[in-house]
């Protein structure tokens, strides 16, 4: 039977995110890197399913998935957060047949932003990207410290972190700190991370205004966003401090290469480039110097 490409079903995620786990680790350990990606529960993909049904495709070989493409979209931006095609299966064309599926959802949804997080190393999907208008802007870093290396780095935080609880999130206020650091709204996103409880998210503060937000989960932080560049040091920072006090070993965050003060601060705390990602997109959006993806499928 021919492969058929299909709108994805609840049942099909683990199915789906088991074959994202097989390609991600193929491609890492074919270029040295070694294993990156474990199975987790598909939580965001069942989220995406639920809130936009169009962005969510399965390639189907008589019931075993070959293929996995989801994209979601925020007002104006088109965020292709995964497409894997099975190793084995790569140069069957299952691949341009999903991203076809992917980039009919952005033209479907009207958003004129097209954007995308892959690895760096990746030069095969990075043609086929090109192809599709969606060029190189500049490289993401995976940085990572283990916590007993960070700490004796540490200084009094410059910033407050307060907790946002359930009850009382002005979500307006962080939708506001979104359009300031990447261009949209995030609401619907917000929900979701203040829905998992594994996750902790607060507000960061310099004295009494409210000048950014900050999610950190099992060491790892991000999504960070500020208001203003300026500040981006100072709040991963202050992010780091509440990190290092869990019991994790190892803390780490995704960190823009188009951000020097984040950078900077990510090597003053003796974090190191552990994994190259890339942005890439149809045109320049947001200010990526106020901001840290949560990682390349949240952004």
């Amino acid at each position: 039977m021919a492969v058929v490409c299909r709108p994805a079903r609840i049942d099909d995620l683990k199915q789906a995110d088991d074959l994202v786990v097989a390609s991600i680790n193929e491609l890492t350990e074919r270029r040295g890197f070694g294993k990156m990606a474990s199975s987790r529960p598909p939580n965001f993909q069942a989220f995406s399913l639920a809130d936009d049904p169009e962005g969510l495709w399965v390639a189907d070989d008589d019931g075993e998935i070959v293929g996995f493409a989801w994209s979601w979209v925020c007002g104006e931006l088109w965020f292709l957060a995964q497409l894997f095609v099975a190793p084995d299966r790569q140069s069957d064309g299952i691949g341009h047949q999903l991203i076809n599926k992917a980039f009919a959802h952005a033209d479907m949804r009207g958003a004129p932003v097209k954007a995308l997080i892959t690895f760096t190393f990746n030069n095969v999907s990075q043609g086929l990207y090109i192809r599709h208008g969606l060029f190189p802007r500049f490289p993401i870093y995976m940085v990572s410290v283990t916590r007993d290396h960070l700490a004796p780095r540490l200084a009094a935080p410059r910033l407050r972190l307060e907790s946002l609880t359930t009850d009382a999130i002005a979500y307006d206020e962080l939708a506001a700190i979104d359009v300031s650091a990447v261009g949209v709204s995030r609401e619907k996103h917000h929900r979701f991370l203040l829905g998992d409880s594994t996750i902790r998210g607060f507000t960061i503060h310099a004295g009494n205004e409210c000048v950014g937000y900050v999610y950190i989960s099992g060491g790892h932080i991000g999504p960070l966003a500020v208001r203003r560049p300026d500040l981006v040091d100072a709040a991963f920072a202050t992010a780091l401090s509440f990190a290092a006090q869990t019991d994790c070993p190892t803390i780490s965050a995704f960190v823009p290469g188009a951000s020097e003060p984040a950078l900077k601060a990510a090597t003053d705390h003796g974090m190191r480039l552990t994994f190259p990602m890339l942005l890439m997109s149809n045109r320049p959006f947001g200010d990526w110097g106020s901001y840290l993806p949560r990682n390349p499928g949240f952004m």
